[in-house]
């Protein structure tokens, strides 16, 4: 199932001009606070009717202004996870997902109850009451009561936003099997880019209330020219990998298309299939392959394209193998090493600088 949307509105000053289209997966909607993200998630879900707009999900028209059509919010069949749980305190568990359940339709198809709760891993929670619950264990529960609702479409506003990191480590994974469990399309907002590249398939990145980028996540985190809408400091791109082996040192081996990459233990078997979020900030590039250096890391690659920032710094897109990576360095390291599109290279990455959370299920 895909969502299309298309809407416009006035707010004062501020105008909201968007329009993209979501297919399956996870769908992120990235950006400053006051961008508009979490308004268009409201019009979605019919809390919020914009001066003029179109909604589609699937062969469903959710809205459209033109023809007078705006159903309510309790007919769109969407489930919808705030930032906090908004459990009712007063039901256990067990009850809370209930509840959900009975706003399903008549006919319609519910997902199984044992599926959704060993998804989430909240078997062992349902004879608590909300009060005895971390936030993340309150947010996989909202997110649970949400799919038994039988919807079309899950929308997730900012979901991690009021958890501290353990709990937001603890929560990815559940969010990472979801997004592989479900055939429910789901909409996601968010501006960490970390969460954003850990879960997202896709990504829409929103400024000033319009649409700047939008695409599947790799092609649009490894874009040299995003950089300054995604921000500096958090730019990187996901390279797709293998687990191999796990070492006797403390290292698990990975496959990627352009040879062997070492970090950390990482938590899963081999055969399993990972993606790994590098940032730009931690490559350094090279014209010729090092020696007698302590970076266990060095990957062939060739040079896509390069963005200059108005600072002495410079984004610069490659190709290694068949992934794409993102590099920042300084504009006097670009023109030292004569780099430009096409020129061939090597990326070194230190084993020890990819943080355990930016490695996840592919």
């Amino acid at each position: 199932m895909t969502l299309d949307v298309s809407l416009r509105h006035s707010f004062g000053a501020f105008t909201l001009d968007a329009a993209f289209e979501a297919p399956a997966g996870i769908t992120a909607l990235f950006g400053r606070s006051g961008s508009g993200k979490t308004t268009i998630v409201n019009a979605v879900a019919g809390l919020f009717t914009p001066d003029t707009g179109r909604i589609v999900a699937a062969d469903t028209v959710l809205l459209d202004t033109a023809r007078g059509i705006d159903l309510p919010a309790s007919r769109r069949r969407i489930g919808y996870v705030f930032q906090e749980g908004r459990l009712f305190p007063h039901l256990t568990v067990r009850q809370n997902l209930s509840f959900g359940r009975w706003f399903a339709p008549r006919g319609a198809v519910r997902a199984d109850f044992g599926h959704v709760v060993e998804m989430l891993g909240i078997g062992h929670l349902l004879a608590r009451r909300p009060g005895r619950l971390s936030g993340g264990e309150k947010q996989r529960v909202a997110i649970g009561r949400a799919l038994l609702s039988a919807p079309h479409l899950l929308l997730m506003d900012e979901p991690l936003a009021s958890l501290d990191d353990a709990r937001k480590d603890e929560i990815l994974p559940y969010l990472e099997r979801l997004r592989d469990g479900t055939d429910v399309p789901i909409l996601y907002v968010s501006h960490s880019l970390a969460e954003v590249a850990r879960i997202a398939t896709t990504i829409v990145a929103i400024h000033n209330g319009r649409v700047i980028r939008a695409g599947p996540a790799g092609d649009i985190l490894a874009d040299p020219d995003a950089v300054p809408l995604l921000g500096v400091r958090e730019a990187g791109a996901i390279l797709t990998a293998r687990v191999v082996a796990h070492h006797a040192d403390g290292l698990t081996e990975l496959s990627v298309s352009a040879g062997s990459l070492f970090l950390p233990r990482v938590d899963a078997e081999p055969g399993d299939a990972v993606r790994v979020r590098i940032e730009a900030q931690d490559i350094i590039l090279a014209n010729s392959a090092p020696e007698g250096i302590s970076a266990l890391n060095v990957l062939p690659a060739t040079v896509t394209a390069i963005h200059e920032g108005e600072g002495p710094g410079a984004a610069v897109g490659l190709l290694a193998g068949t992934d794409r990576l993102l590099a920042r360095v300084t504009r006097r390291s670009v023109s030292g090493l004569g780099l430009a599109p096409g020129s061939p290279c090597y990326a070194i990455l230190k084993a020890t600088s990819i943080a355990r959370r930016d490695i996840g299920a592919l």
